[in-house]
């Protein structure tokens, strides 16, 4: 919104402005700092008016020697605005267009009040911060050594403003507590559990607890209340002092860190829910609440900055048309007609190819997200340690069409040298036509933002250096992602430079804001019968449909029924024509004026659609922040992968993007800046639960390591290994390991002492630990361990998105009052493939399952699952219990693994709880990406449904049950509710597309998800697909058996990837 109204002010288009300013010398008799008034012209830049005030303030000073040894490049520009003080920061920044001018009229003030104080150096304590934001972040976010100027740090200077605005709302005791509250109803399905609107919920004090029945309605002071009340004459027994209330105290869960506190009724709570969902008894802890001091933050030294810092001003203000060209100081791009165009002057190899017989070109293109505006390229020359062109490259597109977000990306080819005699012919053709037969190899590339941060055309000679194309047997996942950054490459010494020369002007060229426009139309075209047919037609097809030509021009013509229209969005502003500004321009009016879009009921899918790298447009960007900013803390969690005031959300956002600055060179920068702001924002207590959680991270790597170390590549494990393990485990432990830490995927929880006797390296490739820990709150009910699994060698980040997914899908269906009992399990990566996961209590695989009791043949066996899950559950009660909480969740996972295309299914992969609770663990083969052996599809069947689930459900073979009609009717349900989201599904995943995950590279890949949820089909027939895929797995479960036979024979855990037919 922010962004918004600053795009929207009034700017005043005045020739002079009085502005009085406060210098830093003082007058010599009463020792008041002296002062001078100037009238400076409203086009000066900020830097042209510090330069004019040095020269006045040293001709009238006292102390001229002051300003003849000092530069006004040491001083700052501040103003005060509502009691707080601002600094005017960009020195390109046009006067008129500045903050505290429009402040000053607004306050109908004849003149301004500008102080000119001294930059100081910054404190120890200032220092100390910066270097463990930096250890927090893994990156040093003050090194300006790879950009192109001051982008950085002007990046970091405005984020400070609406961080610290943020930190001066807060509510100090609910931020440092931070309920975990749901915003949505109470699903059908938890009230059918609640008798009369009561629940019961334990509250315990030191050794003594209480049982009360209390509404779910009820707020938890109302329930504080009560039970001071019925406790009066009780506080001897609670250990509270008479003098003491229900005001000094608040509801804590048991053993964990999650408040129950605020205005909200009980029923609101996330834990509430979770106990009710798992038929939980609910257990409270009556608790002092934490000290808000402890989440104070640190005292920023830098100053703030207005919201205008870097706006340029309209058109108007900028023209050149009716101006005396002596007091122009800012031209508008607007009015440069000329062709952009760009010099190759040459590009220097660090280290020449092997072939000496190959030839080099430079391609260069002017890119607006995905679409390419112009293109040209070099002639193509002998590929010597040093190659120069010296040559104009001339693009066609003039200067005033090129849009904010524009890039200059620059590609080096090589190719074969051509023989002898077809080179006469070959240089006779125009040099810039691509050679379609030749097979030409990219090797390096380089992106150039055109207009810069401050909306000022780029000018001058460059130098940049390039990104290399990953060789064959490199990670080539991100290349498509990597492409796409606007960063040059940190190593100087190694890579590839090419230097150009743009265009140089006698002024900046500028930008100007989009204004907004009273007389544009409203209504638009008449839309007769057909072409609205055809229209509703485009827009209904889902994200991953291209757009015709046609298309496009149709849904321009149309663009004002489309803007009526939310859902038509995304493919209306795939239609503009964003390399020509009279059509930017009229998108911008029209999207000013539409107040649909604002109005229009939440959809999470259509705004994230905005957020795709295909849409570059600030504007276009901000109507999707702005609806996103209209969900809860919650449901945030939900969607963060593809995008904060809540300490839980603030931590989850601290982990990805902590994860993405250790995996990603090409975009570190800007992940850490983001991350920098964040934790400037974060209370002390918070910043320190980080350094623990980074330094248990650390300590466990370098373990991990060692072991690695000292044992072979192989699946199984030594006794000396876990002996080493446990050795090394022990000496952390005493050499200052953190006493307790929270848990990365829950930080609710907090671990304590590891339990060393019962950890272990696991019998894996990658050598995972399996470590326990003890739980640091005494107050927890269970005695169970904390589990965690550590792993460096895997990319978690694809089991992230599938969990994350699986966790959307229920939400989904929680809306239709479904509970399929997904078993989400903690999954986080914390770093470069390194990352951590939950281990679920009271759960086994269904391999150690079949192998308990006849060996490898127990896969063959139906009744040994159904006889497993008697013997944890002998109260018949307590088994019919258990087999229909298995009947859920069993349908839950054959829906979402189909749709999902879930592949490498075996018996070690599925698991289930001593309750019959089924679920899916390891995800490493998603969309179809299936596994085969021995050149075989190992997947046979759409998802697993095998002859001993069949068995639990009371059937074999053709026949029937009432569990297992109750299975069938629950999958098609679950089934025809997620294809309601269709486009929220597939959007998801295409955001993810360019992440690098191995099994997610194309929107072909993606393709896999339309099959699956039979876009095109009515429910009738959608419901028919999935009923025959229930009877594919009936006939064919002998198949996975048979797979499950192997695996358990053979341990088989690789094989070839096959995508399935």
């Amino acid at each position: 919104m922010r962004a918004n109204t600053s795009r929207n002010m009034q700017y005043y288009s005045l020739e002079q402005l009085a502005i009085e300013f406060v210098l830093p010398t003082r007058n010599k008799f009463n020792n008041d700092h002296e002062k001078v008034s100037l009238e400076v012209a409203g086009n000066y830049t900020v830097e042209q008016l510090k330069a004019k005030v040095w020269v006045k303030a040293g001709g009238i000073s006292a102390c001229p020697d002051f300003y003849r040894k000092l530069s006004p490049d040491q001083f700052r520009l501040m103003y005060q605005k509502k009691g707080q003080l601002y600094e005017i920061y960009d020195k390109h920044q046009v006067i008129q267009t500045l903050d505290c001018i429009n402040y000053w009229k607004a306050l109908q003030k004849s003149n301004g009040k500008i102080h000119l104080v001294q930059k100081t150096k910054a404190s120890k304590e200032s220092l100390q911060l910066q270097n463990d934001l930096n250890y927090l972040i893994g990156y040093d976010v003050t090194d300006v050594s790879n950009v192109h100027d001051d982008e950085l740090e002007f990046t970091r200077r405005k984020l400070i403003t609406p961080q610290l605005n943020e930190v001066s709302t807060r509510d100090a005791r609910l931020y440092s507590m931070d309920p975990w509250i749901i915003s949505k109803p109470l699903p059908e399905y938890l009230l059918s559990k609640i008798c009369n609107n009561n629940i019961f919920i334990i509250i315990h004090r030191g050794t003594t607890s209480l049982t009360i029945k209390v509404s779910i309605d009820e707020t938890p002071q109302s329930i504080l209340k009560n039970f001071f009340k019925k406790m009066a004459n009780k506080k001897g027994l609670l250990d509270i002092a008479e003098s003491h209330n229900e005001e000094d105290f608040v509801l804590r869960v048991c053993g964990r860190e999650d408040y129950i506190v605020g205005d909200n009724p009980i029923k609101d709570f996330h834990w509430v829910r979770s106990c009710l969902k798992n038929g939980e008894e609910i257990h409270f802890v009556l608790d002092l609440p934490p000290d808000p001091a402890l989440d104070e933050v640190q005292k920023e030294e830098w100053p703030l900055v207005d919201d205008c810092t870097g706006v340029t001003g309209s058109h108007e203000q900028l023209t050149l048309e009716g101006r005396d060209h002596d007091k122009v100081f800012t031209i508008s791009l607007w009015d440069c007609n000329r062709k952009f165009r760009v010099k190759i002057i040459g590009i220097d190899i660090p280290v020449l190819p092997k072939n000496t017989e190959l030839t080099v070109f430079v391609e260069a293109s002017i890119l607006h997200g995905q679409q390419v505006l112009a293109q040209q390229r070099t002639p193509t020359k002998a590929f010597t340690e040093e190659v120069l062109w010296n040559v104009w490259l001339e693009f066609d597109i003039k200067v005033k069409d090129l849009p904010r977000g524009a890039r200059l990306n620059l590609q080096v080819y090589c190719g074969k040298a051509l023989a002898q005699g077809a080179r006469g012919a070959f240089q006779s053709q125009d040099d810039n036509m691509w050679d379609i037969k030749s097979k030409n190899h990219m090797l390096y590339y380089v992106n150039l933002l055109v207009i810069n941060h401050r909306s000022l055309l780029r000018q001058g000679e460059y130098v940049l250096h390039m990104w290399k194309i990953p060789d064959k047997g490199e990670e080539q996942g991100t290349i498509e992602a990597d492409k796409l950054t606007s960063a040059t490459n940190p190593d100087k010494q190694t890579s590839m430079a090419i230097c150009i020369l743009l265009d140089r002007y006698n002024y900046p060229i500028a930008l100007p804001q989009s204004c907004h426009d009273p007389e544009i139309e409203r209504s638009g075209h008449e839309m007769h019968s057909q072409l609205r047919k055809q229209f509703e037609e485009i827009i209904s097809t889902d994200p991953l449909n291209p757009l015709s030509v046609e298309d496009k021009e149709l849904l321009w013509h149309f663009k004002h029924e489309c803007l009526r229209q939310p859902k038509a969005y995304p493919k209306f502003l795939s239609s503009v024509k964003w390399g020509q500004q009279e059509v930017v321009l009229k998108t911008h009016q029209l999207l000013d004026r539409q107040d649909v879009w604002d109005r229009s009921p939440l959809d999470v899918g259509l705004a994230m659609q905005l957020l795709d790298c295909r849409f570059s447009d600030e504007q276009v960007r901000a109507l999707a922040i702005r609806k996103l900013e209209t969900l809860d803390n919650s449901e945030v969690l939900r969607y963060l992968l593809q995008l904060v005031q809540s300490k839980r959300t603030g931590h989850f956002l601290f982990w990805f993007l902590r994860s993405e600055v250790a995996e990603s060179m090409h975009h570190r920068q800007r992940y850490a800046v983001i991350l920098e702001a964040y934790l400037r924002g974060c209370g002390t207590a918070m910043l320190m639960d980080f350094m623990r959680q980074v330094k248990v991270m650390e300590a466990l790597h370098k373990v991990t390591l060692e072991i690695k170390n000292v044992t072979a590549e192989k699946y199984d494990v030594s006794a000396q290994a876990i002996s080493q393990l446990r050795h090394k485990l022990e000496k952390l432990q005493s050499t200052g390991f953190p006493e307790c830490f929270r848990v990365p995927y829950d930080p609710g929880l907090r671990a304590g002492v590891l339990v060393v006797d019962k950890c272990k390296v696991m019998p894996s490739k990658k050598k995972p630990l399996w470590l326990e820990f003890k739980c640091a709150d005494l107050t927890s009910i269970s005695k169970d361990t904390i589990g965690i699994i550590f792993k460096h060698g895997d990319d978690l980040r694809q089991d992230m998105l599938i969990i994350q997914i699986l966790l959307i899908m229920d939400s989904i269906w929680e809306t239709e009052s479904l509970d399929l009992c997904l078993l989400p399990y903690g999954c986080i990566a914390t770093g470069n493939k390194i990352g951590m996961i939950q281990i679920v209590k009271d759960a086994t695989t269904i391999a150690k399952i079949q192998q308990s009791t006849v060996g490898n043949t127990g896969a063959f066996k139906d009744e040994v699952l159904n006889h497993w899950l008697k013997d944890k559950c002998p109260i018949e009660d307590k088994f019919q219990s258990a087999v229909e909480r298995f009947v859920y969740s069993c349908a839950g996972y054959c829906v979402a693994t189909y749709i999902l295309g879930i592949g490498d299914r075996h018996n070690d992969n599925i698991m289930i709880t001593e309750s019959g609770n089924l679920f899916h663990i390891d995800f490493g083969h998603i969309l179809g990406n299936y596994k085969s052996f021995l050149g075989i599809n190992k997947e046979r069947v759409p998802f697993v449904l095998t002859p001993d689930f069949l068995f639990v459900m009371g059937t074999s073979g053709k026949k029937t049950s009432r569990h297992f009609q109750k299975f069938q009717d629950i999958c098609v349900k679950a089934y025809l509710a997620l294809r309601h989201h269709t486009n929220l599904l597939i959007i998801l995943f295409s955001m993810m597309v360019m992440t690098g995950m191995p099994q997610l590279t194309s929107k072909e890949d993606i393709e896999y998800i339309r099959e699956t949820l039979t876009v095109g089909k009515n429910e009738e027939e959608a419901k028919k697909h999935f009923l025959d895929q229930i009877e594919i797995c009936r006939d064919k479960g002998w198949t996975v058996q048979f797979n499950w036979f192997l695996h358990l024979v053979l341990g088989i855990k690789q094989g070839v990837e096959k995508h399935s037919a």
